[in-house]
């Protein structure tokens, strides 16, 4: 079975509690994410990385957010709270931005890479154009999708992944929402596509 580790925005404006947009207790389970990640190289699982790469200018930043399409100042390009946190970095990834590659050169590019790395400019990691030749190249049997924040930037991919046909598990304890309510209301969603909820214990068990 072809599986694919998916690591949403894993980023230290989201995880650290000093960070621009910090999700609450994010860093409490940072551990729990660095254990996925080292039981995917372990096993030689392909790990995609989504992080949000933005500037002043992105349309979804404001100075007055509704924290649905619009937030504030985040993982500002060049600046600290861009980085991925230390549990979850990746060792050597190829970067995709936003530049389209021509039709069929993807494929070519990321196969034998084992760590790749989606940037974006939205919460939906669809609006990076390489990112549905990326999932056509990896073709994955598995989805295993864990990150933050349950409620904006995995709901998009999640719903992203079902309306492709594409098999989920989500690693509950291995993410963390902003708006109780609105994280229960999405969750509720997947269950009903067919989502798959895991623990990060039967996660690493499997990839053993």
């Amino acid at each position: 079975m072809r599986r694919v580790l998916w690591d949403v925005d894993t980023q230290v404006d989201f995880m650290e509690p000093n960070g621009k947009l910090y999700v609450p207790g994010a860093r409490d389970v940072a551990p729990a994410m660095e254990r996925l990640v080292d039981a995917a190289r372990a096993a030689r699982i392909v790990h995609v990385a989504s992080a949000d790469d933005h500037e002043l200018t992105d349309p979804e930043i404001s100075e007055t957010p509704d924290f649905r399409n619009t937030y504030p100042a985040h993982c500002l390009r060049g600046t600290r709270g861009a980085e991925k946190i230390l549990e979850t970095k990746q060792r050597d990834p190829l970067p995709l931005a936003l530049v389209p590659f021509p039709p069929g050169m993807l494929a070519s590019m990321v196969e034998g890479k084992r760590e790749l790395l989606l940037l974006k400019k939205n919460f939906n990691v669809f609006t990076n154009p390489n990112t549905d030749p990326l999932l056509d190249a990896l073709d994955p049997d598995e989805i295993v999708v864990f990150g933050v924040a349950t409620d904006v930037c995995d709901d998009a991919a999640i719903r992203g992944f079902l309306q492709r046909g594409r098999r989920v598990v989500f690693v509950e304890d291995a993410s963390r929402g902003l708006d109780e309510q609105r994280t229960a209301s999405c969750t509720a969603f997947w269950r009903e596509g067919g989502v798959e909820f895991s623990t990060v214990e039967e996660v690493v068990a499997s990839l053993g």
